[in-house]
């Protein structure tokens, strides 16, 4: 609860206004609700009693316009209502989607995909559908409740006392039900997410799954996990269940004990028949109200579980993010500094990277290579600073990238993952991703350069062909080298190629290169690879072993010193280049 409404106060702040006009309009619409039963009431007493039809003519007419009044108050009230939590809901999601976006890789490991994907749906549409719900049932339900017995106590003191029974018992149904709901509730948003993680996994992995003919498999995984999902969910409804008959049972047992204690008034002349039905109705309002009361119970167990899920993710501080104050450099040349860098993962139990010092120089490149799990791909990561280093200093463009803001940071550097990702959209889009201002002459000579022209010329759409989201209509090649002409479009001062001329053939490798020198000429470039043949013509090769390194030269110099390089080389191109 708490989390809820801190998350209400904060988000809901822009639409004081529509809430404060809902409130006033819904506080109208239950005053006239309530004034409704005591014409009725007159009407009996004044009209059909004494047989005075004018007087039930002008009564009943009063009653006609104030229903249609609080019809059309009910509209607006319903109309601004909703504006504001749509409202409410697209500010969440945006304020979650931007924190997500803030969050380094420890924070996505901690969380995980899964469960982000369902706060910033599921979770959003719930506290969303609550503050709907609050703006039209909570905020009428006290008012009919307090006021409903104000006038029915007015109506008659004695035949009030069956209040005093009345009110007890449903409270003590919504206690009982709040204590069994909101741990369910709280688990059924955990189950979600693991459904949310499995079918992602699936979706992501289904030719791995067919390969190894393991469907039958992944559909019982499935199925348990869905099963435990409708167990919960089914206990839940089960206790509303319970709940619903027992409220029901307690307002026909209290309309039959108004009835039964008042036709005894009524008997005794101590209270006329108007006042009676009055009272009644008044009881029956008061009943709606906990009635209504009980739908705003149903919703606000899961909304203040949901809450909980999103507060933990909006008042989560990215362990990466600006330095205050932050220190701009004064060129962007390029030029990076390891200076005794020391990096392990968090909650890993020793380091990855150990000790490492070297340069990139602007206008050269820079190989990095190395066996399988030597830290490789860990060191290209510290550059852009998507880990901070655990001991010692990267400094890129001569200012340590701790203490640079982060969009500087980030401008200089052209990133081609190992793994090609492309959005959703065209080639286009993709292709000025880092660029936005592009004109079709770069792109086309981005796509020359990574030797993606052919086949971008030989689409019909060419420039303007569809890209599925991850770019799962092209072939890896092809992703790979869009990855790379994205890169190229960029024109950035430090190029990272992290291992991403491996899904080229050898043919196109050497073309690339070629085309890239020229290219890249005034910009540090930096090329993880696995292949001996992509870098012997690099300017320096940095060979790692262990997240050590154990040398550093040109490809002639490392052939003669260092054991470790020798041993990559022969294992690649055989003995006789060794020789």
């Amino acid at each position: 609860m708490p989390s809820l409404l801190r998350l209400l106060r904060a988000s809901l702040r822009p639409y004081a206004g529509y809430v404060a006009l809902v409130v006033s309009l819904l506080l109208i619409q239950s005053i006239a609700n309530l004034y409704l039963p005591n014409l009725n009431a007159d009407i009996i007493n004044n009209g059909v009693v004494k047989g005075d039809v004018g007087y039930i003519w002008r009564i009943g007419a009063i009653m006609l316009v104030l229903a249609v009044f609080v019809g059309i108050l009910s509209i607006v009230a319903v109309w601004f209502a909703s504006r504001a939590s749509m409202g409410f809901g697209r500010d969440v999601r945006r304020g979650v989607f931007e924190r997500v976006q803030q969050f380094s890789a420890t924070e996505m490991n901690r969380f995980g995909t899964p469960s982000l994907i369902t706060r910033n749906t599921n979770d959003v549409q719930q506290v969303q559908l609550f503050v709907q719900m609050a703006l039209t049932i909570f905020v009428t339900a006290p008012i009919m409740l307090v006021g409903g017995i104000i006038l029915a106590v007015r109506e008659d003191v004695t035949l009030s006392a069956i209040l005093i029974v009345i009110l007890p018992l449903m409270v003590a149904v919504f206690a009982v039900l709040m204590y069994f709901a909101i741990p369910l509730f709280q688990s059924m948003q955990k189950k979600i997410d693991r459904i949310t993680e499995v079918l992602r996994e699936q979706i992501t992995g289904v030719r791995v799954i067919r390969a190894f003919n393991r469907t039958p498999y992944e559909r019982d995984r499935f199925e348990a996990a869905n099963a435990d999902l409708t167990a919960t969910a089914l206990r839940v409804n089960r206790i509303f269940a319970a709940a619903l008959p027992a409220l029901l049972a307690i307002m026909n047992l209290s309309s039959v004990a108004v009835v039964w204690f008042g036709g005894h008034l009524i008997d005794s002349g101590q209270m006329p028949v108007g006042n009676l039905i009055a009272f009644l109705a008044y009881i029956l309002q008061i009943m709606f109200a906990v009635m209504m009361a009980l739908m705003m119970v149903i919703f606000l167990p899961r909304a203040a579980a949901s809450a909980v899920r999103l507060e933990a993710v909006l008042e989560t501080q990215p362990a990466i993010r600006d330095p205050e104050p932050p220190i701009e450099p004064e060129a962007k040349t390029g030029a990076v500094e390891f200076h005794d860098v020391t990096f392990g993962y968090p909650g890993g139990e020793k380091p990855v990277l150990h000790g490492l010092s070297f340069q990139l120089r602007p206008g050269a490149t820079t190989a990095i290579i190395g066996g399988t799990g030597s830290g490789k791909t860990t060191l290209v990561n510290l550059i852009p600073r998507f880990f901070d280093v655990t001991e010692g200093a990267v400094r890129v463009n001569d200012v340590d990238v701790r203490e640079q803001p982060l969009e500087t940071l980030w401008s200089s550097i052209g990133l081609v993952p190992q793994q090609a990702y492309l959005f959703r959209g065209t080639i286009a889009d993709n292709l000025r991703f880092g660029k936005d201002d592009a004109t079709e002459d770069e792109l086309w000579h981005a796509l020359e350069v990574a030797q993606a022209r052919d086949f971008v010329a030989a689409m019909p759409e060419k420039l303007e062909a569809p890209v599925d989201q991850g770019g799962t209509n092209l072939s890896g090649g092809q992703r790979q080298r869009l990855a790379i002409a994205r890169a190229l479009v960029k024109r950035p001062r430090l190029y990272l190629f992290d291992d991403c001329f491996s899904a080229l053939d050898a043919g196109t490798d050497a073309r690339l290169r070629s085309a890239l020198k020229p290219e890249a000429r005034d910009a540090a470039v930096v090329i993880v690879a696995q292949r001996v043949s992509t870098i012997l013509a690099a300017d320096q090769i940095i060979v790692l072993d262990a997240g050590r390194i154990v040398g550093v030269g040109t490809h002639q110099e490392l052939m003669s010193t260092t054991e470790a390089y020798r041993e990559i080389v022969a294992s690649q191109l055989g003995e006789e280049a060794v020789a």
